[in-house]
Order: C-alpha cells, then structure tokens, then sequence
C-alpha cells in the first residue's frame, strides 16, 4: 500500500520462456492448443489441480486485500491525515514513509515463512497473524476518534506489517505450487496480478464514494473486512504438517542464508545496478500529499470532491495497466540501459503536466482542471510503470539460486528504502517552500525542483548493465550452484518450502505484475508507494 508496498502486486507471466532444448509445454487449460477462454472453466481447472484453498488464497490476498483494499487505504489514509489528525502536508508525507517501514524488511518475513514453522505450519499461522494485525489496527484507528498522531501512525505501521506478511506468505505458496505444478506457473502469475488489477480498479472507483458517505474513519474501519478474509485463508489453506526442527537448525538456517545474500550483494554485477534503482527512487521526490492537499482545498486549489478525486486514481491505475500492456509486447526485448534512460527522461517530462496543472495553464488551452487532472494522472502512472518493469525484471535476475525468493525480497527492501528516502525528502522540500493545509503559493517550485532532480540519475546510468533480460548478470559459477541451503534445510524439506523461483518466475513469466506502497508505494510506497 502505497509506493513501498509497490512492488509487490506486479505478477507477470510470459510462458514462452522455456529451457534450451526442451519443448513447450502445453497449459493445462488448453484443448488441442486452443486455450479455453472461459474464466469460469479457468479458475475451476486452477482450484482442481492446486487446490480451491489456494485460489482462494490469492483472490483473497491480491484482488482483495492488496488491490481493493490497497486502493481503498491510499485514498482513505490520506484523508484521514487531513481531516482527522488535520497535519501539515509534510508531515502526512513523512508519517506515510514510515508506514512503509514493514515492507523494508520483507526479507526477515520471507525468512520465517521459510524456515520457522509455528504449530507445525509454515503458512498458515502467518496468514492468521496477519488478519489479526490488519484487524486490530484498523478497528483501532476507526472507533478512536481523539487518537494520538503516534498511536495512529503505530496502528498503520501495524497494519502494513500484517500486508507485507501474507504478500511474502502468499508468493511462497505461489512459487512451491510453480516448482510443483510447472505447467501452471504462467497461470498463477496471471491469477496473482488479474486479482490485483481487478481489485485496483474497483477500489480506487469507490473509495472517494465511500469517505464522502462514511467517512475516512469509516473508510479504514471497513479495511477489517479484507484483513478478516486472510485470516480465514490461514484457517482454510490446506498445508501438510511440517517436520519439528531445533532452534539450533532455526539459527543455521538463518546464519547461511544471510551469508550468501552478503557474498552476493558485494559483486558488482549486483551492488551498482542496485545502487542505481536506490537513486532513482530516492531522487524522484514524492510530493503527492501537497498534490492532494491542493486537489482538495476549497479555496487555493482545485476543491475536488472525494468521488472525483477516487476516479481520478482509478483512471490513473488504468494507466498503469496499459504500461505493463506496453512494456510486455513491445519494450521488453530492449537492453536495460536504454529502456530505464528514456522511461527516466519521460518520468522528468510528464511531470510537467502537474506544473501546467498548478500554474492553470490548461484553461488557457481550453482544457478544464479535471479533465486535464485525469489525464495527468494516467500519463504519469503510465511513464512510472514503465520505468518499475525493467527494475523488477533486473531486480529478479540478480538473485542467487537457492534463495531467489529471499535474495529478490531483499533488493525489493532496498529500492523500498529509496521509496522512503523520496517520500521523506519531498515532505521535507515540501516543509522549506512552506506549502501547508492552506497555502500553495511554491507548489509549483516544489514540481519544478522534483522534475530536475528526476534527471540526475541518468548521470548514474553506467552502473546498469547493457544486457537484456535474455542474458545473465550473475557470474557462472554462482548460477551453477543449486540449493544454497539444501544441507542445513534438509530437516524442514527445503525444495518443498523455499520460495526458490518466485523472482526467477517474475523475470521469465511477465505479462502484468501491477506495490506495493509504494508508495508505498509502496508502497509500495506503494508504497507508495511510494
């Protein structure tokens, strides 16, 4: 949710990826090599070979609580910032980067799914953990009506632990039933982000209705329907006992795998490209809480209504889904270096949209300010998913084997660290122009300084490598080696539990991964977004 829980609803699937020398494989959901079209016929093949539980897993996690309710807390969180706590601009953009703070450790999630049990399960004790935290925190921040800025901002960072959990949780499952059931790899990543896209939309369409009719208080308190359906996949899921293991074993386990992601990180096929997706995130400054602010003022801004303002982020979302269209069928074949420089330039240009915004020189090109505002929102969720799918796909072939799942969770932590570091810096570029609740006379000198700093990192192209995803970046020793873990996890039968493709799936099978957050966000950032 929000840019830095960004990243996390992408899920792509490209099955033409095969070995060297092995035929196609034909999907199950295929007669004679014509696919079956029938979405009914689709999910019912799905819930038969791998279980409804599973299905039920992922509609619940990705079209649920990460697409509806991602798009119903981004639109909610914000306003309740405004009208409830009523701070500053700055301040809302600095207490929405530390809710993206859980998804920044995503590695040590995907650690314990792995290799902790809890009562003899893997899974689904993590699933229920999760409800309860999104549960708690959301009820909390709905019936409280005088809650204190630090016990909300605790409340939200819970809330975001618990989606960061069953989003890690849930791509384990995805990525043992890819190992078990390899014909249906592509349609799993298909079912992830379908769901996830699915839930976007329809989120992002009522949320403004839903604040204008109950309220942001109302808004979030409705946000423990969704961590309530986790809860029940982890009730539901259908999960073999695991073996008992030591505490002794736990430490070993930890110990090895946090030394092969430090040997891997050092190389520098590894550390400059992931140094380069830091500095472009952290450079690109978020300043979308002044942007909101200024969308929804009354006096100074442009007073839109919460319906129009969900609308807006809906049409926007749609954008970002027409990205992935793009990206899959024409750009992905184009080296790295080439793609993240025209998607870094285009970023720095279609952000000027918001200055002509802000200045209002749309009405002297007899465009109205909303009309002009939807299409801004959809060019730059557009030019930011461009930009995100090559970083994922480079993201992806950077991971070791035997611990891809992890090693792709931890590079996923750094650029969510950058995700923060733009959040923070725009709160506080936002904080020295003194752009508040009411005044917006530098708004436009706060875009104009964000467009600039978004051409910096094209000074740091160099550390990305010339290669496409067709080729390998990691040496060939390293991706000679199998199972990095296997003799410490053979107690806990490793090549059932690891999440061991889930990032080598999502470079290979890629058709439309849609944070989070990101935003965090992003969250990520979305998390945001961010």
């Amino acid at each position: 949710m929000g840019e830095g829980n960004v990243e996390e609803t992408v899920a792509l699937a490209d099955s033409d990826s095969v070995p060297v020398g092995s035929e196609k494989e034909q999907p199950l959901n295929s007669v004679h090599g014509a696919p079956k079209w029938s979405p009914f016929d689709w999910f019912r093949m799905l819930a038969e070979e791998l279980h409804w539980s599973f299905v039920y897993g992922v509609v619940a996690v990705y079209g649920i609580s990460q697409g509806l309710g991602g798009s119903i807390w981004r639109v909610g969180s914000d306003y309740y910032w405004k009208d409830v706590q009523q701070v500053q601009p700055s301040a809302a953009q600095f207490y929405q980067g530390i809710t993206s703070i859980p998804w920044m450790i995503k590695p040590i999630w995907g650690l314990l799914t792995d290799v902790v049990p809890v009562a003899g399960y893997r899974r689904r004790p993590y699933f229920i953990l999760s409800g309860i935290l999104g549960v708690i925190s959301m009820l909390t921040l709905s019936l409280h009506s005088k809650l204190h800025v630090a016990f909300a901002l605790l409340a939200m960072i819970c809330f975001m632990a618990g989606a960061a959990i069953s989003d890690v949780t849930i791509d384990a499952l995805g990525a043992q039933n890819s190992i078990t059931h390899p014909t249906l790899a592509p349609d799993v990543q298909s079912l992830m982000g379908l769901s996830s896209s699915i839930g976007s939309l329809i989120g992002f369409s009522i949320s403004g209705l839903l604040v204008h009719a109950i309220g942001s208080q109302g808004v979030l308190g409705l946000l423990s329907i969704p961590a309530i359906l986790v809860l029940s996949v982890g009730l539901l899921l259908k999960e073999d006992a695991s073996p008992s293991c030591s505490v002794k074993q736990v430490f070993d386990n930890f110990r090895e795998a946090t030394m092969t992601m430090w040997e891997t990180l050092k190389l520098p096929q590894v550390w400059r490209p992931c140094f380069y997706m830091f500095l472009s995130l952290a450079l690109s400054l978020n300043i979308q809480e002044g942007m909101f602010y200024w969308y929804t003022d009354t006096s100074k801004g442009l007073s839109f209504s919460e319906g129009s303002v969900g609308l807006i982020f809906a049409i926007g979302s749609v954008g970002s889904l027409l990205g992935v269209i793009l990206y899959q069928n024409i750009l992905k074949d184009y080296p790295f270096r080439g793609l993240l420089f025209w998607s870094q330039l285009l970023l720095s240009l279609s952000g000027m949209l918001d200055l002509v915004l802000v200045l209002r020189l749309n009405l002297k090109l007899g465009m109205p300010n909303y009309f002009f505002a939807v299409i801004d929102e959809g060019v730059s969720q557009l030019v930011n998913r461009l930009k995100w799918m090559p970083i994922l796909v480079l993201s992806a072939k950077l991971c070791p084997p035997g611990i891809e799942g992890t090693f792709f969770a931890l590079v996923m932590s750094i650029e969510n660290v950058g995700l923060l570091t733009s959040s923070w810096g725009g709160g506080l570029l936002l904080h020295v122009l003194r752009v508040t609740r009411s005044e917006f006379s530098n708004l436009w000198a706060a875009i104009l300084i964000r467009n600039l700093m978004r051409l910096v990192p094209l000074l740091f192209l160099f550390l990305v490598p010339k290669s496409d995803h067709n080729s390998t970046i990691l040496p060939a020793e390293m991706l000679e080696q199998n199972n990095v873990l296997e003799p410490n996890m053979m107690p806990l039968q490793r090549d059932d539990i690891e999440m061991a493709s889930l990032a080598e799936e999502r470079a290979s099978n890629l058709p439309e991964e849609i944070e989070r957050n990101e935003d965090d966000s992003e969250l990520v950032s979305l998390v945001g977004n961010t």
